[in-house]
């Protein structure tokens, strides 16, 4: 999957933005599916008929990332910009991003203090420098979005890229219609747009799928680097299993489902208890009369980060244990 994932990591797709990315991931999955569509808000849709008595099943997995918008150019310019979604700004100084049309920049900072040298930079003090002599030669304008940029790395067990949050996602779910060669269930395969955002793709995808089940495929944090926040999540002890997070929590019958597969497979597993943040399985949760809903969780450290980690075989115990759900019957 390594192929696979390098792509669609290193693609431009921040929330709002996410046709580039759309199109890969259409590419990728051509001839997998009974029909793709995509809808009105932006959403990839891949349809996986069933046999007659399966459920109608979502899997979701957002294929937006994180980034940044021009909100001012001055007369030499540099751009000021504020955030597309979760960005923080301790990450930021220095970093490289890139838009839409392949500009480059470079984040700088204003004169910093001696007294705030040790603190962190806030949005307002940091520009972006793309190279202009003055504001007539700036090739991007206000409104314009920059994803941030930095090339996919292999580390052979562990892999380091930006937007990890939640390309790695969209490979799981790939790789899940290339393995899933036959199921009982309709199974609809949801590329959500605007996650970062409010899960906004989600929340329109589902209410007009209407499943009987939901899953989503993201990210989520680890409790295994130095002084980290107390969380019983590593990399390379399998894909986590979805207890409850910061807005949801998990339908019983979906996480049971998930973790009896997962010991039935001989696969490993974890189960994650996230305090913060969420999934686009909330926004599935309570679409229309509500969802029984979960989620399978790829341990990320250095989330929200340009340089995100996973474990391999985490991602690919994944890919087996949604494809020995889908085979057969589901039961909640």
């Amino acid at each position: 999957m390594k192929e696979l994932i390098k792509k669609l990591v290193e693609t431009y797709g921040p929330s709002g933005n996410e046709d580039k990315i759309r199109q890969v991931i259409q590419e990728e999955i051509a001839g997998l599916a009974d029909e793709v569509r995509t809808d009105a808000l932006g959403n990839l849709i891949a349809r996986k008929r069933g046999q007659n008595g399966g459920k109608r099943v979502m899997l979701a997995a957002h294929m937006d990332e994180i980034g940044v918008i021009v909100t001012h150019v001055d007369e030499k310019g540099f751009l000021r910009f504020g955030a597309v979604g979760g960005v923080w700004p301790h990450t930021l100084l220095g970093g490289r991003v890139v838009f839409a049309n392949g500009t480059v920049g470079v984040i700088g900072t204003e004169k910093v203090e001696d007294e705030e040298r040790n603190k962190v930079i806030p949005l307002e003090k940091l520009f972006i420098d793309v190279g202009a002599v003055d504001k007539t030669s700036v090739p991007v304008q206000i409104g314009d979005v920059a994803g941030f940029s930095r090339p996919f790395a292999d580390m052979g067990k562990r892999l380091v890229a930006k937007a990890f949050d939640d390309r790695i996602g969209c490979a799981v779910l790939i790789q899940t219609m290339r393995d899933l060669k036959k199921t009982p269930h309709d199974v609809y395969f949801v590329f959500s747009v605007q996650e970062e955002v409010g899960l906004r793709g989600a929340m329109t995808s589902a209410y007009g799928i209407e499943p009987e089940m939901g899953l989503s495929v993201d990210v989520t944090l680890t409790g295994d680097t130095p002084e980290a926040q107390t969380m019983a999540v590593e990399l390379g002890k399998g894909p986590a299993i979805k207890v409850k997070d910061g807005r949801m929590l998990a339908h019983p019958g979906v996480k049971r489902l998930l973790v009896e597969t997962a010991e039935a497979i001989g696969i490993p597993y974890q189960l994650e208890v996230l305090e913060r943040g969420t999934t686009d399985a909330t926004a599935i949760q309570v679409s229309r009369e509500g969802v029984p809903a979960g989620c399978v969780s790829i341990p990320c450290r250095y989330v929200h980060t340009p340089s995100e980690m996973v474990d391999y075989d985490d991602v690919t115990n994944a890919v087996k244990l949604l494809v020995a759900m889908l085979e057969k019957p589901i039961i909640l």
